[in-house]
């Protein structure tokens, strides 16, 4: 892409209720825009990057054998009804009516509406196990939407469903998921942790959160060092105000804190704070009976279908990879996530041979099929460096005056080193990097 042809609308202006870097850097970088409270608009940069996440889900999902649809967006509110979350789920529920006066609710997740899909069309279980999965618009009115994408009302979110005809084959699929997880956070570059979690308004016997590990992260955790133990400190102490008063602290508060009990491994536990990006959950027959989905067993009786359900933040990850990458000056994006791998930026476009070098690697580069932004825009060139690391471009290679003696320059965002290449050199030296 020329940056001369791009929609790429930076700005030094911080949104006055931006509190997170992930906020600030993705408005400022001209990733996202807000439509309304909680409500973003996704730009080209903000676009390539949901549809990058997106892609890795996708691939891992189908990888582990899970089928993917798409449900409606508005679903029925009769169904919600019968299951008994039209009351619980609350005020966090938007609901809408059509013009026959029918009532209706914007999808907050879709655990009724997959039962319905699967009841009658899968009879037996013979036809068991069964996984479906989606990556689709979600809705939650929430009370204080903030912090960006992390807390927003309108998200792109991947929710799964599973269909077992036995406890045992639930909870196999569910150990599934849970490395299929790992899988696909690994790949996005993410430092993250699976630990204990509350299965809240979803319900189930039995839950685990995934969190990215972040100073800024709203939920405090408590985890082992020396094994893989972790818990959300709702999973660990009862009361209410107990949690709350844990999650209101800072990182550095709570690394003034010491906790009493020790890991089951005999090791310290200590608090880290997380983004809670992914949830799994063990339903068991909680939708299904409820819904009468049933299937024929082994010995033609009815039973309710075991269930499992598997949730991913999609939208909420673009936002997560930030507050888990960035500096002073902008986005730091991982190798897997970034819009474009490398940015060409040109010193001076009135000078010829500067131009002709950056034409030759662009096209190349294109060629070879590298993701990268050719920088012809007549600005300065202390205006491009500071765009370039707001938008957090892994590499940006500068054609500059260092020209004249057969240099050019490559700056690495995330190491914020400056090296000084051959321009015969300059190709195979991106190719070694990306």
């Amino acid at each position: 892409m020329r940056r001369s042809r791009a929609f790429i609308p930076t700005t030094k202006e911080v949104p006055s209720d931006a509190t997170l870097p992930s906020h600030q850097f993705l408005v400022r970088g001209g990733f996202i825009n807000q439509q309304g409270a909680g409500l973003y608009n996704f730009m080209p940069l903000g676009k390539i990057v949901l549809e990058k996440i997106r892609t890795i889900v996708k691939e891992e999902l189908d990888k582990a054998g899970c089928n993917e649809v798409q449900l409606s967006f508005v679903t029925p509110i009769s169904l919600w009804d019968r299951s008994g979350r039209a009351e619980t789920m609350g005020k966090e529920m938007l609901r809408i009516q059509d013009r026959h006066q029918n009532d209706f609710v914007l999808s907050p997740t879709n655990e009724e509406a997959i039962v319905e899909l699967v009841k009658n069309r899968v009879t037996s279980y013979k036809d068991l196990p069964l996984n479906l999965y989606q990556i689709n618009t979600k809705f939650r009115d929430e009370a204080r939407p903030r912090y960006g994408l992390l807390r927003g009302r309108e998200f792109l979110m991947k929710d799964g469903y599973s269909f077992h005809a036995s406890e045992e084959d639930m909870v196999r699929e569910f150990d599934l998921m849970e490395e299929t997880y790992k899988k696909i956070f690994t790949r996005l570059g993410l430092d993250f942790r699976v630990v204990e979690a509350d299965s809240g308004a979803i319900g189930g016997t039995g839950s685990k959160e995934f969190h990215v590990l972040a100073n800024s992260g709203e939920d405090t955790l408590v985890v082992c060092e020396s094994c893989d133990y972790g818990a959300n400190i709702e999973t660990i102490f009862e009361s209410e105000e107990e949690v709350d008063a844990y999650n209101e602290k800072s990182y550095e508060e709570l690394r003034e804190l010491e906790l009493e009990q020790k890991c089951s491994c005999g090791a310290t536990l200590s608090f880290k704070k997380g983004i809670e990006v992914g949830h799994i959950f063990q339903l068991g027959t909680k939708y299904s009976a409820a819904l009468e989905a049933n299937f024929s067993d082994e010995n033609g009786k009815p039973r309710p279908f075991e269930m499992a359900t598997f949730g991913i933040g999609v939208s909420r990850l673009v936002a997560s990879v930030i507050e888990q990458n960035h500096d002073e000056n902008g986005c730091i994006w991982t190798k897997e996530t970034a819009p474009y791998t490398v940015n060409i930026m040109i010193s001076n476009i009135k000078d010829e041979e500067q131009m002709t070098l950056g034409e030759e690697l662009y096209l190349k580069l294109l060629g070879e099929n590298i993701e990268v932004m050719f920088d012809d825009r007549k600005e300065r060139f202390g205006f491009k460096m500071k765009d370039a690391e707001l938008i957090g471009f892994p590499y940006t290679v500068i054609i500059g005056k260092e020209l004249s003696n057969g240099f050019v320059q490559v700056y690495d965002r995330k190491t914020t080193e400056k090296i000084s290449v051959k321009t015969g050199d300059i190709y195979s030296k991106i190719m070694e990097l990306i």
